[in-house]
């Protein structure tokens, strides 16, 4: 049976209360494909049985929340349902499980906790801010993973006198600072105005790159590594 539920933590929990005893569920809010015989149940979001879920989740793990919004920001396909089957085997086994790396289940989420975590820390220093003809900063992002607002804290803390948006374009989303406070909203598009002065820095951001670049030492496989492909396309210093 697959369990289809809003893509909502509250959706979430009420689709794990309603799997947990079947051993072939399937728990997503993606569209899926259907195997022969498969059915699909949708399931509407209860705030009071994802409360008592929460509740018995933490009582086995005080960071199981957390780990669970980790678990959905994950950008890998079938991030909900090794959530699922992660939380099933903590609640069977009615304690912590994170560091019980042998079994496939606590591996596998652990392992997408941990993309989480590196994507974070990497756009720490990837992201890339224009300043706009009104004074605010705008930063393109295209994250593998639902993170654009827990990069805000961060900013926030760097410019704390300047309003910014971080805008998840592929999500059509956006974590805004305005000077004083943060919050989330809908943003499919943004048209960008910028100021007099910005194609001057980016010109800056190139000379410095290319100054402190060796070409006879270029080690182009390291830097990818280090800095992946997919990261470039809002770096002024990547492009020509």
């Amino acid at each position: 049976m697959i369990y289809l539920f809003d893509g909502t933590t509250v959706g979430f929990l009420t689709a794990f209360v309603q799997a947990f005893t079947d051993e072939n569920a399937v728990v997503t809010s993606k569209q899926t494909q259907l195997l022969l015989g498969e059915e699909v149940l949708s399931i509407p979001s209860n705030e009071r049985v994802a409360s008592k879920a929460a509740e018995r989740l933490t009582s086995f793990d005080r960071n199981a929340l957390h780990d669970l919004d980790t678990l959905l920001r994950c950008g890998m396909e079938d991030n909900e349902q090794v959530a699922f089957r992660y939380f099933r085997l903590m609640a069977k086994t009615k304690r912590p499980i994170g560091r019980r790396l042998a079994e496939p289940d606590v591996f596998h989420a652990v392992e997408y906790m941990k993309k989480v975590g590196l994507e974070i820390h990497r756009l720490h220093g990837f992201v890339r801010f224009i300043e706009t003809e009104s004074g605010a900063l705008y930063a393109p992002i295209e994250p593998d993973n639902d993170i654009a607002d827990l990069l805000l804290p961060h900013f926030r803390a760097r410019l704390p006198e300047y309003p910014f948006v971080l805008h998840d374009v592929r999500r059509k989303k956006a974590a805004v600072y305005d000077g004083k406070n943060s919050f989330n909203a809908y943003l499919p598009r943004a048209n960008v105005l910028i100021c007099a002065d910005e194609q001057g820095w980016q010109d800056l951001w190139k000379g410095y790159y290319h100054a402190v670049n060796i070409p006879s030492r270029e080690r182009l496989r390291q830097m990818k590594g280090y800095m992946p492909v997919r990261y470039w396309k809002y770096m002024p210093e990547k492009q020509n």
